[in-house]
């Protein structure tokens, strides 16, 4: 599969939201969405980024941002996440890694020397058209937030 890059159409999936409902990436459009993608809840990268994203939310909303957030990890444990960090935005579970595939994010990591299979932690911003917008591929957890805001603002 290619890799997406600026501009391309942003891969279309459903997902049931907190509150069990079935939605779909274009139930946005007319929205913008950053669209991140992260290894696993309650890890503290993966902690400090949500909550970097929590922290602005409603500035990011303010901006016309919608957030969703993406991993392999069940819907238990993102409720568990979600709950326990007081996460105003929707968590994916993508058990299947179909989503993650289809973004490209799902590929060979490397630490400490070994070699695995796992999520590589991008973020999309999906402009109200459906469309790429940027791809942030070096993600700075801690101040996640501020780095798409400043990205927004170029």
């Amino acid at each position: 599969m290619e890799k997406l890059k600026k501009g391309d159409v942003a891969p279309v999936f459903t997902f049931t939201d907190q509150e069990g409902n079935t939605r779909s990436l274009n139930d946005f459009l007319g929205k913008k969405v950053i669209l991140y993608f992260y290894p696993k809840d309650n890890t503290p990268g993966c902690t400090l980024e949500a909550c970097s994203l929590r922290d602005s939310y409603d500035d990011l909303r303010g901006m016309g941002f919608e957030v969703i957030g993406v991993s392999a990890d069940s819907a238990k444990s993102h409720e568990t996440f979600k709950t326990k960090f007081n996460l105003p935005f929707a968590l994916v579970s993508d058990t299947d890694k179909s989503v993650l595939t289809a973004y490209g994010v799902w590929g060979e990591k490397k630490f400490m020397g070994k070699s695995f299979m796992g999520i590589i932690r991008t973020t999309f911003v999906i402009d109200d058209t459906g469309l790429i917008a940027n791809i942030i591929d070096k993600v700075n957890t801690k101040d996640h937030a501020k780095q798409i805001m400043q990205l927004i603002e170029m």
